[in-house]
């Protein structure tokens, strides 16, 4: 017994160190991400910055981002509907931005994870039911290369005013190209594993939840991420066509009423929401794809 307690203690002795090293390399490639980050973001705002001393960039039209992002609280009460409709508001706070936020947000999310998992659903059908194949696959052919801001007038018909059209479009923006997207990565697994577990007796539930399901999933998570971009222009769309509420509908009342400070504030808040979309996604692939490692190769 007390030589296996030395050698356990031994065994986690060893370990130390390489889970030290771990946490290093960690911490080195998140400082290096960072690095850049800010060195991009900074290049940037400084040519920008640059541009307004030169008196190249007017400032009414292009005001730099020490004066959008200077004048922040003049901005806030922007996004206090108390004081855009007419109410008795008479200031703003960064709670009100994020009550702005988070509604666009919640139609982003809603949208992508209704497309998401309807395109998956008919993309498999369409493949492994020829019935439902050639009934649906022309139409979504069909459907898939109408843009989605003309769907807007169809949302607004079919759901009026609110929550639901800005959801509809986020949905169609999605849809359509996962469910292509879906049927060429079936396409594209190779026969050879399909042929293998059948050799070995596995089932055709065995085969998608073991083989097939698996095998699409990496290329999904990327057209998902790709669309997720897509998926904010049209819900901004959406928002500025009369929702009642969101960032879309700031900018558009930016653009009425000629304040660039208020545009370009707004967009800093989109593309921050953007970027936080994006990271979760790329988080939650990680754990859901846990057999993928950092290079895209299977572990």
């Amino acid at each position: 017994m007390i030589g296996v307690a030395k050698t356990t203690r031994s065994a986690q002795a060893g370990l130390a160190p390489a889970r030290s090293m771990m946490i290093r390399a960690k911490l080195g490639r998140v400082l290096g991400t960072l690095f850049w980050w800010v060195l991009s973001v900074g290049l940037f705002a400084g040519f920008w910055e640059f541009a307004w001393w030169m008196g190249w960039a007017d400032p009414l039209l292009m005001p730099p981002p020490h004066l959008f992002l200077g004048s922040w609280s003049d901005q806030l009460k922007f996004f206090d509907l108390r004081n855009t409709i007419g109410g008795s508001g008479d200031g703003g706070s960064w709670l009100a931005v994020l009550k702005v936020a988070g509604w666009t947000s919640f139609r982003v999310l809603a949208g992508l994870l209704a497309g998401f998992v309807l395109s998956l659903t008919v993309g498999i059908l369409i493949r492994y039911y020829r019935l439902f194949g050639n009934l649906t696959l022309p139409l979504v052919s069909l459907l898939a290369p109408i843009s989605p801001v003309a769907w807007l007038p169809v949302a607004v018909f079919l759901f009026g005013i609110g929550d639901k059209p800005a959801i509809f479009m986020v949905f169609v923006s999605v849809f359509f190209i996962m469910t292509i997207a879906t049927l060429a990565q079936i396409d594209d697994v190779p026969k050879s594993f399909v042929h293998a577990a059948r050799t070995l007796g596995a089932s055709r539930r065995q085969i998608f939840l073991r083989v097939i399901l698996p095998a699409i999933l990496p290329g999904l998570f990327v057209t998902l991420r790709v669309n997720l971009f897509a998926a904010w222009m049209v819900v901004l769309i959406a928002e500025a066509a009369g929702v009642g509420s969101g960032l879309g509908q700031i900018v558009m009342m930016a653009r009425n009423t000629f304040n660039a400070s208020l545009v370009f504030f707004t967009m800093s808040v989109i593309g921050v929401c953007g970027l936080l979309f994006d990271w979760t996604l790329r988080r939650i692939q990680e754990q859901v794809l846990w057999w993928i490692d950092d290079n895209g190769t299977r572990k």
